[in-house]
């Protein structure tokens, strides 16, 4: 993965986008809570020299949802600064399922992060966060509990 991975699960609340800004919610107090750099994401995200050239190396670089699970191009400016679902065929290979459990995402991430670490150089990585090729965007996967939407894994990577 290039620039500076980043990997999440948190709870499905109605949709992507409303679960999107609850994580960015609590990771921007997480990490900017003490109001010292920054008291809200917006003046956050006003900052656009930090934002577009260094970022936060977090899911607060991401600015939306896109619905299409076409993968993103870099000659495409709508394309970055965002997330979109992981196409149902790419499941289906890292999950053998359209609809993996929050159980099956965290093993398949950690997976990805074991075969980064073993990985040679000119290997090709065909794990889950070799999915993410494009830097600042990311992928969501929903994630189910006895058939039901429960949870939103999201991946990418963004700064320098």
């Amino acid at each position: 993965m290039g620039a500076s991975g980043w990997s999440y699960v948190t709870p499905y609340r109605g949709s992507v986008s409303v679960s999107l800004e609850a994580l960015q919610r609590e990771v921007f107090a997480q990490t900017y809570g003490d109001g010292e750099e920054y008291s809200t994401i917006k003046e956050l995200y006003a900052d656009e020299e930090f934002m577009g050239e260094e970022g936060t190396h977090s899911i607060l670089d991401v600015r939306r949802v896109v619905e299409s699970t076409k993968l993103p191009r870099e000659s495409s400016t709508e394309d970055y600064f965002t997330v979109r679902p992981l196409a149902p065929s790419r499941l289906l290979i890292h999950f053998s399922t359209v609809r993996p459990t929050a159980q099956q995402y965290e093993d398949a991430i950690a997976q990805s992060y074991t075969f980064m670490q073993a990985r040679r150089p000119g290997d090709r990585d065909t794990s889950l966060l070799g999915e993410h090729e494009m830097p600042w965007t990311g992928f969501y996967v929903l994630l189910h509990a006895e058939d039901k939407l429960t949870h939103v894994g999201f991946f990418g990577s963004s700064g320098d």
